[in-house]
């Protein structure tokens, strides 16, 4: 098991809110930057705006699950 640095879609989970004239953006009712002008955007760090879509970078676990070992599938034991 590893972890890897992967860009998540997380598009569909950012909103907008007017604070101070000024469009503030957040991500599981995080701020997480602001939108200067059309088509420009301050962002917190690993946030990223690319081709119409915000992106989030997070750690992902990738490989096998190495907490189950020696396990017998055909006689159903672990």
């Amino acid at each position: 098991m590893a972890f890897s640095k992967q860009k998540l879609d997380v598009t569909n989970d950012v909103t907008g809110r007017f604070q101070n004239g000024r469009l503030s953006l957040y991500h599981d009712n995080e701020m997480i930057g602001q939108m200067t002008s059309m088509d420009e955007y301050e962002l917190k760090s690993g946030y990223s705006f690319e081709n119409e879509k915000f992106y989030k970078t997070a750690d992902v676990v990738s490989g096998n699950d190495e907490k189950y070992v020696d396990c017998d599938y055909e006689n159903g034991w672990c």
